[in-house]
C-alpha cells in the first residue's frame, strides 16, 4: 500500500500527465487552424505546474515516494519550475511559426511537448536507476516525434533520423553503465548505491567501467564533445520552434539527471568521473568555439555555442571535490554555479531563438547570419534583444552571462589546484575566441545594409514575453544575488538529504 507522502512527491507529475491526456482529447474537437483552445489549455497547465513546483521549492521539504524511487527536493522542484516556465515561453514563441508552416493541423505539438516535459520531470525527480531511464526515454521519444513533426520537410525528417540513431546509442551507453553499477552494488536505489560505494565492499574496477558509460550517456544529453555530433545537425534541420524546445528545457533536465547520478549516487567515485568531465569540458570549449567561427547558418552557430556553453557547466560540476576530499563550501559553490549557469543559459537561448522565430516568415526561415543584415534599421527593438542575448552568451558585463561565467571561474580558482587555475585561464581564452562569432552577428545587424525592407511584426503575446525575457537578462546581470542564492540554497538542501 502506498502512503500519502508517496503521492505528495509526484502531485505535479500527476497533474501534468492528466492534463496532457485531457488536452489530447479536447483537441479532437478543435477545428481552428491555430488550435487556440489547445494552446490556451497548454499554457494554463504549464502555469499551474510551475506554481506547484515553486510552492514545493519554497517549502523546502524533501519528500520520498513510491518505495524511495522518486524524490522531491528544493533543487529538483526549482529545476522543474524553470523547465515548465521555459516550455511555456517556447509555446508562446513557437506557435505563430508552427501555424505558418501547417504544423498545427493537429495538436501534436502541444501534447508531445507536455509529454516531453513530463519526461524531464521524471528525470529530475528520479531516485532510482529505472526511473531515470523511464524519464529519459519519455523525453527522447517525444523529442524524436517533435523533430519530425514537419512531415513535408526533408531536412526535418533527416534530422529526426540522426537524432533517433545517435540517441538510441546514447541510451544504450547509459543503460549499460547503470546495469554495471547495479551488478557491482546490488541496488537500483541511488541512495543505496552511494552507501555501498562509500562502504567499500564492491569491486572498484567494475564501478569505474560502469561510470564511464554513464558519463557517456550524460554527455550526449548535455551535448558535449565527443558526444556532440547530433547537436549541429538537429539544431539546423529541425523546425526552429522545435530547435528551441530541445535546446532549452531539456538542458535543465540533463543537469538534474547528472546531479542525481554523479553527485547523489557516485560522489565517492568523484576522482574518476571528474577526470572524464575535465576532458569533455576542454574539448567542448575548444571545438565548440573554433567550429562556431566557421558557421554561416545562425542555428548551426548557436548549436556550437551550446556545446561550448555546456563545457562551462562541466567545469562547474568537476570543481566541487578535490582529490576525493568533500568540502561543503567548495561543493556548494561549484554545483550552485553550475546550476546558475544552466538556468541563465536557458533563459538566454529562449530569447535568441525567439528573435529567429520572429523574423521567420511563411516560406522564409531567416536562418542565415546574413538574413539579419540591417535588422536595427528594420526593428531596433528586436535587434536590441538579439544583441543582449549575444553579448550575454559572450560573457560581456553587465549581462547575466558574464556573472554566470564568473561564478564558474571563481569555483575553479578557489579550489587552489594548479590544474584548475590552468583550466580557468583556458576557459577565458576560449571565451574570447567565441566572442568573435557573437560580435560578428551584432556587426551584421547594426552595420550591414538590410536585404529587405520588410518590417518585423509580432503578436502582442510574443512581443511582450520577448521584451520581458531580454529585460530579465539585464536585470539578473545587474542583480544576480537573488537567483544565485536560490541556486545555492537548493543545492545545500538537496545535498543535506
Amino acid at each position: 500500500m502506498i502512503d500519502n507522502i508517496s503521492w505528495l512527491a509526484i502531485y505535479p507529475e500527476i497533474v501534468l500527465l492528466v492534463m496532457a491526456c485531457v488536452i489530447a482529447l479536447v483537441d479532437l474537437g478543435v477545428k481552428s487552424c491555430g488550435r487556440a483552445p489547445t494552446y490556451i489549455l497548454t499554457l494554463l497547465t504549464l502555469l499551474v505546474v510551475a506554481v506547484l513546483e515553486a510552492m514545493y521549492a519554497r517549502n523546502g521539504t524533501t519528500f520520498y515516494g513510491w518505495g524511495n524511487m522518486v524524490v522531491s527536493d528544493a533543487m529538483g522542484s526549482w529545476l522543474k519550475c524553470f523547465a515548465a516556465v521555459a516550455m511555456m515561453i517556447t509555446m508562446v514563441y513557437g506557435r505563430p511559426y508552427a501555424a505558418d508552416r501547417d504544423m498545427l493541423r493537429g495538436g501534436e505539438m502541444f501534447t508531445l511537448s507536455l509529454f516531453s516535459l513530463l519526461g524531464m520531470f521524471v528525470m529530475i525527480g528520479a531516485n532510482n536507476f529505472l526511473v531515470v531511464y523511464l524519464g529519459l526515454e519519455l523525453l527522447t521519444l517525444a523529442s524524436y516525434a517533435l523533430v519530425a513533426l514537419r512531415r513535408d520537410h526533408s531536412q526535418s525528417i533527416e534530422a529526426a533520423m540522426k537524432y533517433f540513431v545517435l540517441g538510441a546509442m546514447a541510451s544504450g551507453f547509459l543503460l549499460y553503465g547503470l546495469s554495471m553499477i547495479y551488478g557491482a552494488t546490488g541496488s537500483l536505489d541511488i541512495g543505496q548505491v552511494f552507501q555501498a560505494i562509500n562502504g567499500g565492499q564492491i569491486r572498484h574496477q567494475v564501478l569505474v567501467f560502469g561510470t564511464v558509460f554513464v558519463v557517456a550517456g550524460l554527455g550526449f544529453k548535455l551535448g558535449v564533445v565527443p558526444f556532440h555530433m547530433w547537436v549541429p545537425d538537429v539544431y539546423q534541420g529541425a523546425p526552429t520552434s522545435i530547435t528551441l524546445l530541445i535546446g532549452s528545457a531539456p538542458k535543465l533536465a540533463a543537469f538534474g539527471m547528472t546531479m542525481r547520478l554523479l553527485v547523489d549516487g557516485l560522489l565517492p567515485l568523484a576522482f574518476d568521473w571528474q577526470q572524464m568531465l575535465m576532458v569533455m569540458a576542454v574539448c567542448s570549449l575548444l571545438i565548440g568555439n573554433l567550429a562556431g567561427l566557421m558557421q554561416t547558418n545562425l542555428k548551426r552557430m548557436l548549436a556550437y555555442s551550446t556545446i561550448s556553453q555546456m563545457g562551462f557547466v562541466l567545469l562547474g560540476l568537476m570543481s566541487g571535490v578535490i582529490h576525493g576530499n568533500v568540502d561543503a563550501n567548495a561543493v556548494e559553490n561549484a554545483y550552485s554555479a553550475a546550476m546558475f549557469y544552466v538556468v541563465t543559459y536557458v533563459l538566454t537561448t529562449l530569447a535568441a531563438f525567439g528573435v529567429i522565430l520572429l523574423l521567420a516568415r511563411d516560406g522564409f526561415e531567416s536562418e542565415e547570419i546574413a538574413d539579419l543584415a540591417g535588422l536595427n534599421q528594420r526593428s531596433p527593438l528586436y535587434a536590441g534583444v538579439m544583441a543582449i542575448c549575444l553579448f550575454s552568451m559572450a560573457g560581456i558585463p553587465p549581462l547575466v552571462g558574464f556573472y554566470a561565467k564568473l561564478s564558474v571561474l571563481q569555483a575553479l580558482v578557489s579550489s587552489g589546484e594548479t590544474s584548475h587555475i590552468a583550466l580557468a585561464v583556458f576557459a577565458v581564452i576560449m571565451s574570447l575566441i567565441g566572442a568573435f562569432y557573437y560580435l560578428r552577428v551584432v556587426k551584421v545587424m547594426y552595420f550591414d545594409k538590410p536585404l529587405t525592407a520588410t518590417t518585423v511584426s509580432a503578436p502582442m503575446d510574443v512581443r511582450t514575453v520577448l521584451t520581458l525575457n531580454a529585460a530579465a537578462l539585464l536585470v539578473l546581470g545587474l542583480l544576480p544575488g537573488g537567483l544565485m542564492n536560490l541556486c545555492a540554497d537548493a543545492i545545500v538542501r538537496a545535498l543535506a538529504t
